[in-house]
């Protein structure tokens, strides 16, 4: 889980450490849900330290859920909970939870396909393949 496997030399660990900190809390718990514990453990999800594969699984399955709470009671319509500093993040203010969930989205599908990517490279299973 945390030997170098991609091709930019990231594990799976380091991978799944991205989705923690960038997907479930920044994007779920911070921007969309406005979560001040959240807004609090906000950095980049590349540079986050990670321990082990099983730390990684763990507070990627622990945050998951607080995120699967917060995207089950939000309003789409609403504005995002919060949003950070442009010297924290230098994108224009969303004007809806529900282009931070597309967001929210659409980072989840990019970095769940680099590891499936990474996946096959270990065990050279490929599956849903077209033809």
């Amino acid at each position: 889980m945390t030997r170098p496997v991609a091709p930019s030399g990231w594990s799976i660990a380091q991978l799944l450490n991205h989705l923690t900190y960038d997907v479930e809390i920044f994007w779920a718990g911070a921007i969309v849900g406005g979560d001040t514990e959240c807004i609090g453990l906000v950095q980049d999800g590349w540079t986050a330290q990670v321990t082990t594969g099983a730390a990684a699984v763990e507070q990627y399955r622990r945050r998951r859920r607080r995120s699967d709470a917060v995207l089950g009671e939000v309003d789409l319509d609403a504005s995002p909970g919060w949003w950070p500093p442009e010297d924290v993040f230098p994108v224009p203010r969303f004007a809806d939870a529900r282009g931070c969930v597309l967001r929210l989205l659409l980072e989840t599908a990019t970095h769940a396909g680099h590891l499936d990517i990474v996946r096959e490279q270990i065990d050279g299973r490929q599956h849903m393949v077209v033809g």
